[in-house]
This record gives C-alpha cells, structure tokens and sequence, in this order.
C-alpha cells in the first residue's frame, strides 16, 4: 500500500495558481488562437535578458541540455521546461512503483495529484534558479548581492511558473496539444534553422565567415580560389556549424518519419456487427518521443548537479566518483571527462566516439536500455498499457479476430509492451547516431522535433474529422 502523501500536501493546493478547466469543449479556432498566444509568450522571454547579471564567463552547467529542455541561458527562459520534466518523471515514478497511492479513478485524487505535480515543479524550478545564482553563473554572488541575487532567483522562478500556466492552458483544452511539446519543438526548430540559414559572420583563424552552415558553403566556394579546401572547411570546420551536420540532421530526420509508418495492424471486428473489420494500428514508436524526453531530463539533472558539486568539492572522492568536470581549450565551459558524469555524456564527434571506444559503447549502453525502460514505464502509466487497450476495445464492443474477450488482453500483451520497449530502443539508438555524427540541435532534439511535429498533425487531421466517431460507428458507416 503506497503512502497517502497527497492528503498531506492538500492544503498547499489552494496557494496554487490554477487554469480552470473550460465548461464545455473550445472549437478549433479558439484553441489555435491559444496555442499560438502561448507560443508567442514563449518566444518573448527567450529575448527578454535577466536583469542583474553580471558577467557570463561562468560554465553553463546546463550547456548540453539547452536545446532539449526549451531553455535559453541568460534569459526568463534560464530553465525552459526542466523544471516541469523533473517534476513529472519523479511524480509518474512514484506513482508508478505505488511509493505514493493515487486512485486514477477519483476526481479528487487526479486533481491532487496533479497538484502535487505542480507544487514540485515550482519547488525545483526555485531550487535550480538559487543553485545557478549562488553558484556563481551570473557573476560571483557576494558582489552581486543580497538583493540582485534574490531578483534574479525570483525571475527565473516566476517565468518557470508562467511556462507551466502556459502548459496548463494548452492541456486543459484551451489550447492544442502540450506546452511542454511545442515550446521543445520550436526551441529544437529555432536552432537548426539559426545554424543553417544564418547572415551573421564571425571572425575565425580562417577569416569572417557566416554562421550558417548552408550560407558558408557558398559563400566559401564562391570566394575562394582553392575550391578542394573550401568544400574541406565548409564540410568540417570545427568552430562553427558545418555542413556535414546539417546532412547528419537530415538523415535524422528523413529517418524518424520514414519510422512513423512502421507499425503492426490488428485484425477487429464488432461484437454487434460482426460482418464489418478493421484494424487497430499499433505503432513501432508507440510512445513517441517520450522516453527520450525523460532520459534526457534524467541525465540532465544529474550532470546539472555533478558539475555545481564539482566546482566546489572537486576534491571530494565520492564528488569525483559522481564526475570529473575539466574546460576545453581556449573556453571557460566544462565538459565530463571522468566518473559516472563522462559516461552519461554523449561522443564529442566521429573522432571522440573513435578514440574513446570504452566510453562509446557504455554511453550507448545506458541510453537504450534507460529509453527501453522508461517506455514501457510510459505505457503502463499513460493509459497506453495491455489493459488500457483492452477494456477501450472492449467499451467499443471490439474484439480481436480469433480471439475472445478473455484471450484478448493476452494477444496485446504480446505486442504492445515489446512495440513500446522495441521503439524505445530504436529511438535511443538513432539519438546516439545523431550526437556522434553532430546533427543540429543534437540527435536527440531532431527526432522529438520530428515526434511533435507528428502529433500536432494528426491532432489537426482529427479536429479536422467530422464529429468524433469510435472505430465501431466507423465501421457501421461503412455499410
């Protein structure tokens, strides 16, 4: 029996910020107009600067996972959706393993829980702000001071907390889809258009040169008279976006959608109108983008708080243990190059993953069976599990051909956990692939950008539909 913290946290529910759920359902034009206002907001504070910082010469502890977690450093974005992650992988977790006791089937448990889910986010949204002020991100805490020090953490904690409403907004129905999701995937979009497309140039051991890498490649071939090494520094130049990462990332991308049609079709057919069949499609990605979403909050927070502890406490055995933070040369930014920390932090390239193959295939290793995992933890606790499908069916009168009702929840469990674990797997591997070959925006950030892209269109493909007919009426149409 899992504890009944829920009931303890009750009366913290009504300090709160709340979007009251609408009445009745909003019609499509409304919910795109919301979805865009939330988007916009957005973008604003990812240009809005944070007012009190100091200098910017400090190690970004959350430079590997910016572009993932929808985050821009020095801004009201400082944090992105990290917070709203964290919270709702440990929330689903505790849930899950029934550390916490939450009756899905009770109003009031679903509205505690989720507030729950709330209340951590912005407990942990305010923890990480403190940890990057006083930790010195900003410029050396004591010269900041008391009171720019606590404008600084409120800023970074009160834009956390529009984001969630922000997120609350879209999931309550007034908008389309999840917060969480479309700032991902414009923040993911934003970057590979900025690395390939941009005019802005940059003073290099080779001369001004634009950041983008597509505007690069012309512009190095057509001015210059050695043609062999322009394609050479166009193709791997080290300082900049390179071509050879914006080919990584269509292949990335060609990939994961080429994967969205890969799925196993059920045969069904009506319990009252037993002529008529169709299928039940079961996708190899059947949980999306998910498990990678999870994996790289989880890896996030650990790598987060291994390179604070280490600045302070390098000395300290178990701290290394944890991870060895040294900086490149010519930069102030640290990277992992020992403990657990190095062995959750993907290959610095081609060349990287060569040289260091211990670390390759370790790093490897951990990110499929971590993705493989938190999938099949996604499906059971996202109404997506063998039982879920099962009583859906069965509400719609459907049975699988040649099965019975009893037998049926047996043939899913035969499918379905080995699609969410198998396309979990998939996932992570082509993430790997995409960070090793150096696709924009990381392996990771193209194939959820891809996911979400997906979503958002078949979501527009079903508001699209006429009324909202189950399989059965569907098929009765049919007739």
């Amino acid at each position: 029996m899992g504890l009944r913290v829920l009931k303890v946290l009750k009366p913290f529910m009504a300090a709160l910020p709340e979007i009251e759920a609408p009445d009745r359902k909003v019609v499509f034009n409304y919910r795109l107009v919301y979805t865009i206002v939330a988007l916009v907001g957005y973008l604003v504070m990812t240009q809005v600067p944070l007012y009190g910082i100091q200098s910017s010469d400090a190690s970004d502890p959350l430079y590997s996972v910016r572009v993932l977690t929808a985050a821009k450093r020095g801004t009201l974005m400082e944090l992105g959706v990290l917070p709203i992650l964290t919270s709702g992988m440990i929330m689903q977790f505790l849930a899950s393993t029934n550390t916490i006791h939450v009756d899905y089937s009770l109003k009031e448990d679903r509205a505690l829980f989720c507030g729950a889910q709330k209340l951590f986010a912005i407990g942990i949204a305010f923890t990480q702000a403190s940890l990057l002020v006083f930790t010195g991100l900003y410029g050396d805490a004591n010269q900041l001071g008391a009171v720019k020090c606590g404008l600084l953490v409120l800023q970074i904690g009160l834009s956390s907390v529009v984001t969630l409403l922000f997120d609350e907004i879209l999931q309550k129905g007034y908008g389309i889809g999840s917060g969480i999701n479309l700032f991902v995937a414009a923040n993911i979009a934003q970057t590979i258009f900025w690395n390939i497309l941009s005019l802005s140039t940059v003073a290099t051991v080779r001369g001004n040169e634009y950041e983008g890498a597509l505007i690069s490649l012309f512009q190095l071939v057509m001015s210059r008279s050695d043609k062999s090494r322009a394609l050479k520094d166009a193709f791997y130049r080290t300082d900049l976006p390179n071509f050879m990462s914006v080919v990584a990332t269509v292949l990335v991308f060609s990939l994961v959608a080429y994967l969205q049609g890969f799925r196993i079709e059920l045969p069904v057919k009506s319990n009252r109108l037993r002529s008529q069949q169709a299928k039940y499609p079961i996708k190899l990605l059947y949980t999306s983008s998910m498990p990678v979403m999870l994996q790289s909050a989880m890896f996030a927070n650990i790598l987060f708080v291994s390179q604070i502890l280490y600045v302070y406490f390098g000395n300290n055995f178990l701290v290394r243990v944890l991870g060895v933070w040294e900086p490149l040369i010519e930069t102030n930014q640290l990277f992992a190059t020992g403990g657990v920390a190095y062995y959750l932090s993907p290959p610095r390239g081609v060349i990287d993953a060569i040289t260091s193959p211990f670390h390759t295939f370790v790093y490897t290793s951990i990110v499929i069976i971590t993705c493989a995992f938190l999938s099949k933890i996604w499906m059971e606790i996202s109404g997506s599990s063998t039982r879920d499908v099962a009583k859906q069916l069965k509400d719609q009168q459907l049975t699988i051909s040649g099965f019975r009702d009893v037998s049926m929840h047996r043939e899913l469990k035969r499918v379905i956990p080995i699609a969410a674990s198998f396309g979990g797997a998939v996932l992570a591997i082509i993430s790997v692939l995409g960070d090793i070959f150096g696709a924009i925006g990381t392996g990771a950030g193209v194939l959820m950008c891809v996911n979400i892209i997906f979503q958002y269109f078949e979501m527009f493909v079903q508001e699209q539909m006429e009324g909202n007919m189950t399989l059965e009426s569907m098929m009765a149409g049919s007739q």
